[in-house]
């Protein structure tokens, strides 16, 4: 057995995983977690604050018992900074 869940083999597996963390995401979000979870490859989310990109975050992490690694970003920071 996996020491971590598996990932959703499905966009609609994808929107019930996020469901059970009491999370509601639209198809298109969870298409884009899912082809990215399926693909292993990162997902980037930009926009204004408090849109939900780090909720999302905290849910999928929750959601597949993976550790959250939060990397602000923003004009001016430096790699230390960040």
């Amino acid at each position: 057995m996996p020491d971590h869940p598996l990932p959703p083999a499905s966009i609609d597996e994808t929107i019930a995983m996020l469901a059970r963390e009491d999370y509601l995401a639209g198809r298109s979000l969870a298409t884009v977690l899912f082809l990215a979870l399926k693909m292993k490859r990162p997902l980037f989310l930009e926009g204004e604050a408090g849109v939900g990109k780090t909720e999302i975050a905290k849910v999928l992490s929750k959601a597949l018992d993976r550790p959250l690694i939060r990397l602000q970003c923003y004009a001016g920071l430096g790699v230390a900074s960040a």
